[in-house]
């Protein structure tokens, strides 16, 4: 019986090869078990039997796909430790191509933190760091091992998910929760009590076009920066309605950009005048886009799709480089314009640089510090407490700069902000200036503005001046200077010429708009 079994003379060698297949291999302990109780014979025949059982079940099985620990030589991101893009769009895509041999799929979320920049501003860099790391390792605890945390630029994580049987909306709306419960408890960091909140975006692979993990990832970012927009602490799954709306941004974002580098945003300048004297104080510089195809573009339509997009400071080089170039061009032709006001935003006043760069702005056209004018938001002054922004703006203010401001009345900037940013000049916000003349409530509002400023040592500027009525009444109330519809609207620097020209007749030609005394 034994002789029967074994191969033929023929086929020995490739019979004694086969002894080292891993089927074989398995069954190393029971052929030693049978040997012992049976003989040699004993162990050949329960290795011929049992191996065409053994082949047949590895056959059969199918291969478990599984997001392996990642090479520790790989590159990982240095602050948190983990890996990074490349290694979650490869698990991601590991999976989606087994799926159809495995019958198991995955999914990718994107978390991205909603309020990382206030913890810089508020508490500093390292704070941020360390809570960049703390959020790394809730992650990590909270995720299966064969999950896959990696992070992506700036304060954003994905989560590419290891094979599972069921990847569907419900489940990963469970799964994001999860995450952003760990993610929001509160955080110890250098004795002080963090909060951080995060939105989160994800993508099921039936909802893309394209079975690959980069496509995955691409479409839960862009799920997550739909939900960063509708935070804090929003879920979005990603739709064709999301990728419609992103691709209709970054349309907008490229032609914005194409704007700023053709010399499509210009700087139209509204005049401010004296109360006091009726001549020009200064100029404010605002910008429009000169659309090809839709005309003029006031600052509405396009500075949130602007901010948005990270371009917020180059639309600031592009309105200061016009403003300055301005009042150059005004002192040649023999107009005195004592200051030009440019807004700042927030991005612009946290730039270490800044004071550094508006010197060389300054002596590149041969101007005074005391010729240009910071204009801040008053939310700015009101929310921040970045110390650079506090820095640069008092550097500005010693450096000779005026520091307004701009929509006081709306952002609840305490008495104590105002004197820790050096303000120089409060504009009164239009809504206060309407109907000032006319209503009592009115001009009670404005007077106790005005009176707070005469105590601070402030000047004031009115804006939103749209009826000579409102004009009179400011300079009746002690307002120092107006701005708004009344005396003129923004217009482009060509128009401003024959602008004072005009007003520079008129006020040869009438008395002087002075305040009411006695």
């Amino acid at each position: 019986m034994l002789r029967s079994l074994l191969p033929t003379r023929d086929g020995m060698a490739g019979w004694l090869k086969r002894l080292w297949h891993p089927a074989y291999l398995g069954l190393t302990p029971a052929a030693l078990l049978a040997w012992l109780w049976f003989g040699a014979e004993g162990a050949i025949i329960l290795l011929v039997a049992t191996l065409p059982i053994a082949l047949a079940t590895k056959a059969d099985a199918r291969p478990e796909i599984r997001a392996t620990a990642p090479d520790e030589q790989e590159p990982r991101d240095a602050l948190s430790g983990l890996v990074l893009r490349a290694r979650a769009e490869q698990a991601l895509h590991t999976v989606l191509t087994h799926a159809a041999t495995t019958g198991k799929s995955t999914a990718c979320l994107v978390l991205v933190l909603d309020d990382a920049r206030l913890i810089v501003e508020r508490h500093g860099q390292a704070a941020h760091d360390q809570a960049i790391r703390r959020v790394a390792e809730r992650l990590l605890v909270t995720m299966r091992q064969h999950d896959t945390v990696a992070r992506l630029e700036g304060d954003r994580f994905a989560l590419a998910l290891g094979p599972m049987r069921r990847a569907d909306l419900e489940t990963l709306i469970q799964i994001a929760a999860r995450a952003q419960a760990a993610v929001q408890e509160p955080m110890s960091i250098d004795a002080m009590t963090l909060y951080v909140s995060c939105s989160i975006g994800f993508c099921l692979p039936g909802r893309i076009a394209e079975p690959t993990g980069a496509a995955l990832l691409t479409a839960a970012e862009l799920a997550a920066d739909d939900a960063w927009r509708n935070g804090p602490s929003a879920i979005r799954a990603f739709s064709q309605e999301i990728a419609a709306h992103a691709e209709h941004r970054q349309s907008l974002r490229d032609q914005i950009e194409f704007a700023l580098d053709n010399g499509q945003i210009i700087a139209h300048f509204q005049p401010q005048l004296s109360t006091d004297t009726g001549e020009v104080s200064g100029f404010e510089a605002l910008a429009r886009w000169k659309h090809p195809e839709r005309g003029l573009l006031p600052p509405g339509e396009f500075l949130p799709a602007l901010t948005s997009s990270g371009l917020a400071a180059r639309l600031g080089e592009v309105i200061l480089f016009q403003a300055l170039n301005a009042l150059r061009a005004w002192h040649r032709a023999g107009y005195r314009v004592p200051n030009v006001a440019v807004n700042f935003c927030r991005e612009e006043l946290r730039n270490p640089k800044l004071v550094e760069k508006l010197k060389w702005e300054l002596d590149r056209f041969d101007l005074a510090p005391a010729r240009l004018t910071i204009e801040i938001l008053e939310t700015v002054v009101a929310e921040t407490e970045n110390d650079m922004v506090v820095r640069n703006i008092a550097a500005l203010a010693s450096l000779g700069c005026g520091i307004d401001l701009d929509d006081f009345g709306t952002g609840h900037a305490s008495i104590t902000s105002i004197r820790r940013f050096t303000v120089s000049r409060l504009k009164i916000d239009r809504s206060f200036v309407t109907r000032v003349d006319c209503d009592p409530t009115q001009q009670r509002m404005v007077a106790a503005i005005l009176s707070m400023a005469e105590q601070l040592s402030l000047e004031t500027l009115a804006e939103g001046v749209e009826t000579v009525g409102e004009h009179a009444m400011l300079a009746q109330l002690g307002c120092g200077h107006v701005q708004g519809y009344a005396i003129a609207r923004p217009m482009p620097f060509e128009e401003t010429i024959a602008w004072l020209e005009r007003h520079r007749s008129k006020l040869e030609a009438t008395p002087n708009l002075g305040r009411r005394t006695g």
